[in-house]
């Protein structure tokens, strides 16, 4: 309110010293005319004198006006870019940090969850669609959309197509391309009893990311399936798995 208040009286000094500024140049303009016209005339009652002695205190009270003014208006200015342009810019940098595709992905994000708890799991999924839009390559809303398919719409078909199309849509890094080909192998094996497509896809990583734990772990797994007897292999397949995991064991 203060601030406001002193906005008003500033403005309003300011304004009285522009007319009164204007008003003195104007006053001081008619003078001259005078004084040349009695300079012309001779004179005979000396009033040029007079009135350049009046002039000279006239253009001596423009100054000060002048000056006068400039402080007012300079007040005026700084009020104002206090009380509103720099709150306005400042809000605007904010908003040019905070609304950026992180912010956008976080809101989503946390809509989605919000609608997981609620049971409106095909508004959650739309909010993580979203999500994975404002942020290309972030994996986690398409792990998301899958888990929801999966736990709470019981469709594994769905969950494995959401994570292939994830797969496909971007170009991963390793890390992430292994945890969605991970993920698919577990869709197929342990929900769809597909282990045959759940081999298939370590055998990809395997091939796909050699000498990462990625691979190592891949390699373990279908070891695992070998000695349950569920990995049908040849003898340079068998002999590749123990390699590699003699030389995990030996990390």
């Amino acid at each position: 309110m203060i601030k406001w208040l002193m906005l008003v009286v500033f403005a309003g000094l300011a304004a009285w010293s522009w007319m009164s500024y204007t008003k003195k140049g104007e006053t001081i303009e008619t003078m001259k005319k005078q004084i040349e016209q009695l300079q012309e005339t001779g004179d005979p009652e000396e009033l040029a004198g007079k009135l350049s002695a009046d002039l000279q205190g006239m253009e001596g009270e423009k100054i000060f006006n002048g000056i006068l003014l400039t402080f007012l208006g300079a007040g005026v200015v700084g009020i104002v870019f206090v009380s509103v342009l720099l709150p306005l810019l400042a809000q605007k940098v904010t908003h040019s940090v905070y609304d950026s595709g992180e912010q956008v992905e976080k809101d989503a994000m946390s809509s989605a969850r919000s609608l997981v708890a609620q049971g409106d799991y095909a508004g959650a999924i739309t909010a993580y669609q979203e999500a994975a839009a404002a942020d290309p390559l972030n994996r986690l809303p398409w792990v998301e959309i899958a888990k929801i398919q999966k736990d709470h719409l019981q469709d594994a078909g769905a969950a494995i197509q959401t994570i292939r199309h994830a797969l496909e849509s971007q170009e991963w890094e390793v890390n992430d391309a292994a945890y969605f080909l991970f993920r698919l192998a577990e869709l197929y094996d342990e929900v769809e009893g597909d282990r045959a497509s759940a081999i298939a896809i370590m055998n990809q990583v395997v091939q796909e990311f050699p000498g990462t734990r990625h691979s190592a772990n891949a390699t373990h797994k279908l070891h695992e399936w070998a000695a349950d007897g569920d990995v049908s292999m040849s003898a340079e397949e068998a002999e590749y798995l123990a390699r590699v995991k003699a030389q995990r064991e030996g990390q």
